[in-house]
This record gives C-alpha cells, sequence and structure tokens, in this order.
C-alpha cells in the first residue's frame, strides 16, 4: 500500500495556494486595495477638472451658444478652443506627471503609449477599426484614472505623428482618449471584480466609450462643415432641438459606420485577449512595486572595527598610566 510522505500541506496544495496568492498580489497591494501607477492627488484633480470642463465647452459651445450673444455667428469661437484645449492639457498632463510618475512609471507609459500609437496605423482608414482603443481600456483599468488619462492623451499624440494625423483636431482627439482610458480606471471593484465578469464589464465599457468617442469628436468638425445642405449643417443660433436632429442626423449619415465597427472590435478583442492582457499588465504593475517605500539596509560594520563600537587598547608605551 503506498503511503504519502512529506510534509502535510505541502506538494500540490501549496503551490495551488501560492498561484492563489500571486493572483491576489496582481490585483492588489499588501494593503487588500488596488495598485496604482499614479494616485490622484488634490493638485491632479484641480488640473483635470477645469481642463475636462474646458473640453465640453469646446465641443458643446455650437449647441449652447444662444442667438443673441454673438458666439453662436463667431468664427473665432473654434480656433479660441483649439489653440487654449493644448496649453491646458499640457498642464494637466505635467501637473499629474510631476505629482506621481515615478522613474518605473515613465517606463511603462513609454511602452504602453509606444504600443497604443503603433495600433493605431492597424486600422486607420478600414472602416472604423481601431484596435488601440481595446489597449487603452485595460491599461486605464489596471492603472488607474491618473495614468490612464496621460497614457490616453500622450498615445494619440504619438499616433498622430505617426500617421500624420496633427491638426486643429488633434488636442480634442487626445482629450477624448484621456476621458476613455480614465473611465476605465474609475470602473467600480478594481482589486475584486475579475475573470470573466471582470471582461464583460471592460467589454461594455468598451463598446460604450468607442461610440461616444466617434458621437463627441464629430462635434468638433461639424460646425466647419458647409453645404450639407439643411437637414445636416450646423445653423448657428438655430435652438437646440433642431440642431440636436440636425446633429443626430449628421451622424447617422457620416459617422455611424465608422463607430459601431469601433465598438465591435473592442469588444471581441477585449472578450478574447482581455485575461492575458490584464494578467500580464497585472503581473508588471506587482513586479514594479509602484507603492512599496523604500527600504534602506543598515552599512555593514568595518572588519577592523571592534565588535560593540568599544576603543580598542592603546598599544604598548603610548603613554598609558605609570606606577608612582
Amino acid at each position: 500500500m503506498s503511503r504519502r510522505t512529506g510534509t502535510p500541506g505541502t506538494g500540490r496544495d501549496d503551490r495551488a495556494a501560492g498561484e492563489g496568492r500571486a493572483t491576489r498580489e496582481d490585483l492588489a497591494g499588501p494593503s487588500g486595495r488596488a495598485v496604482r501607477a499614479v494616485r490622484l492627488g488634490p493638485r491632479s484633480v484641480v488640473a483635470l477638472v477645469p481642463t475636462s470642463a474646458t473640453g465640453v465647452a469646446a465641443f458643446a459651445w455650437p449647441l449652447l451658444a444662444d442667438r443673441a450673444s454673438g458666439l453662436a455667428h463667431s468664427r473665432d469661437a473654434p480656433w479660441l478652443f483649439a489653440a487654449l484645449l493644448p496649453l491646458l492639457l499640457a498642464v494637466a498632463v505635467a501637473t499629474v506627471s510631476e505629482t506621481g510618475l515615478d522613474a518605473k512609471a515613465v517606463a511603462m507609459l513609454g511602452v504602453l503609449a509606444a504600443a497604443g500609437a503603433a495600433l493605431r496605423p492597424l486600422g486607420a482608414g478600414t472602416a472604423g477599426l481601431e484596435p488601440m482603443f481595446f489597449l487603452m481600456v485595460l491599461s486605464g483599468r489596471v492603472l488607474g484614472p491618473g495614468f490612464g488619462f496621460v497614457l490616453g492623451a500622450v498615445s494619440m499624440f504619438a499616433g498622430a505623428l505617426l500617421t500624420g494625423g496633427v491638426g486643429p483636431w488633434m488636442p480634442f482627439q487626445m482629450l477624448t482618449m484621456g476621458w476613455v482610458s480614465m473611465g476605465a480606471g474609475l470602473l467600480p471593484a478594481p482589486a475584486t471584480l475579475r475573470g470573466g465578469r471582470e471582461r464583460v464589464l471592460l467589454a461594455g465599457y468598451g463598446a460604450v466609450s468607442a461610440l461616444l468617442y466617434g458621437l463627441i469628436m464629430n462635434l468638433q468638425g461639424w460646425p466647419y462643415i458647409a453645404g450639407l445642405g439643411s437637414g445636416l449643417s450646423f445653423v448657428p443660433g438655430d435652438p437646440l432641438p433642431e440642431n440636436l436632429a440636425r446633429y443626430g442626423t449628421y451622424v447617422l449619415a457620416t459617422s455611424l459606420g465608422w463607430d459601431v465597427p469601433r465598438a465591435l472590435l473592442t469588444v471581441v478583442l477585449t472578450l478574447t485577449l482581455g485575461g492575458t492582457v490584464l494578467r500580464a499588465l497585472r503581473r508588471a504593475t506587482r513586479r514594479a512595486a509602484f507603492e512599496a517605500a523604500p527600504v534602506f539596509a543598515e552599512p555593514a560594520p568595518d572588519p577592523g572595527e571592534p565588535a560593540g563600537g568599544a576603543a580598542s587598547a592603546p598599544p604598548p608605551g603610548s603613554g598609558g598610566s605609570s606606577a608612582g
């Protein structure tokens, strides 16, 4: 009859327990909360709130401007926002980076931004298929809203340089992608929800954010486009319901064929590759130890120094006491 040897609790059980501990450590740090590459402090929030508020105004001014205000008929308003938004965006990114990004976080930001920029040309001009949304959503989920905002903005900037898509629309794209990735970091239960349920949550968020990205970005270019007919064109100063109806028709006619494939691709990639990418990101985050406090080791004692730090006895004839 065979007999098990060894200490109870070792072997397969220990390996399974170790794998469980490693999975939990991937999701949360020693304190039980999700590890974040960048913690949003008061200064970062103060920088992000006015930047986002200005971005909302820059997108929505055509629908909110009153007929008698003069803003609705002004051609300078779009260019004013296009000039102001990059400055505020640069301040917000710099503030978040200064208050939270250390050398390890900067290195991870560079790798993920380069990957996002490299993914952008893969779907450019192909029915709106943009695989970079998948990476931005998962990275924001793992690394937090602060890191996500910076990553989204930097990735879109690098992608614009790579594809030659530099223009007045670029700061609007940077801000919107920053919102997409930051929103993923604000989703609930980052330290406990995992597995298939988490992938379904991220797939649903990715689909909604991909559709909203196209809906919001259309607001940036819609006022510039003329000659589309009374049912599509922006009419300065018209009542909000009438301009909203024209805008809805414009989106259906020009943008929905790009937004829906983008959302579907994000869902497919999240459900199929999301588990692998999430584990890789969490493993890299755990090994980077962003929130670990530095520990300085005690210096090794000098071999020539006596134990206890006592002074050595003076050599013979060096002036010791003598009998009187």
